[in-house]
């Protein structure tokens, strides 16, 4: 069971790193690797859980936060009433197109590596368009918006070796396009 103690930080090279590609099909090491990743946001989310291991809560996690430097991430994105949309572990993944229109986080993003609160808004793209593989080498693409493609997008970050402050507007955190959508 991966524990905050295996979350690597803010810091250590492994984040500012860009994560290599995997094969297929994937080495028992890696499969092992995607299960400990969903099974930590899975128990994250779980309050009782959670608060027996001390857990933060998650929900995404990619490979590099746990010190492999592999292209992979877990994604477990719950809705406001808790209810899970969006469940997916990428592999390799890339996204292929993007709106031009941005969204963010009302209360901005945080990350299981970042112990400390980094105000300001993060602005992603609304719309994605991601082409990864599954697990069990499945090629995918698929479209995504709103809190999913945040998701999404700040875990491909963690792939490329990029961390969520890094799309913080220095001179204003909180400085936004107009028809940016801030969700709450």
């Amino acid at each position: 069971m991966i524990l905050m103690k295996d979350i690597v930080r803010d810091g250590d090279p492994v984040l500012r790193q860009v994560a290599q590609k995997l094969t297929f099909p994937l080495s028992d090491h890696y499969r092992k690797l995607a299960d400990d990743m969903m099974e930590y946001l899975v128990n994250s989310q779980d309050p009782k859980i959670a608060a027996k291991h001390q857990l933060r809560a998650g929900v995404g996690l990619a490979a590099p936060q746990v010190g492999e430097g592999v292209s992979m991430a877990a994604l477990l994105v719950p809705d406001d009433k808790g209810e899970i949309i969006f469940k997916e572990v990428y592999v390799n993944p890339e996204i292929i197109s993007e709106s031009v229109r941005k969204t963010c986080l009302g209360e901005g993003e945080g990350c299981l590596s970042v112990d400390k609160v980094i105000d300001g808004y993060v602005p992603r793209p609304n719309k994605v368009t991601i082409h990864y593989w599954t697990v069990d080498g499945e090629e995918k693409t698929i479209r995504l918006k709103g809190y999913p493609a945040i998701v999404s997008g700040h875990e491909i970050d963690h792939l490329n070796g990029h961390l969520f402050y890094d799309r913080i507007n220095k001179e204003n955190p909180f400085a936004l396009d107009e028809d940016t959508i801030v969700i709450y």
